[in-house]
């Protein structure tokens, strides 16, 4: 079942990854001076399962998550510390980096 999309970015050194729930793309959230746009140019790229986006996120330098679904999987997978997680209007956004 397709519940999110997966993006890739390589560069010689570092590997990115840009998860984002289907459904969100192509919306704007606001909560004060926060804005998060969900760009299709940025976000949208191959869609997958959570598990899938999971093993991608697991292996990424960087990884971009927005959405509630990958969000909660990723802290429940250990992935992510629920107190790193940013709300906008009701959806959460997280960045990670691994150094």
């Amino acid at each position: 079942m397709t519940e999110v999309f997966l993006k890739v970015f390589k560069d010689s050194k570092y590997t990115m990854v840009a998860v984002c729930d289907t459904g969100l793309i192509g919306e704007t959230y606001r909560d004060g001076r926060l804005k998060l746009e969900i760009r299709s140019d940025f976000y949208k790229g191959v869609a997958t399962t959570i598990q899938e986006a999971l093993r991608a996120i697991s292996t990424a330098d960087i990884a971009n998550l927005v959405g509630n679904r990958i969000v909660d999987a990723a802290v429940n997978a250990g992935l992510v510390s629920p107190s790193a997680i940013l709300r906008i209007a009701g959806i959460q956004h997280v960045q990670i980096v691994r150094l």
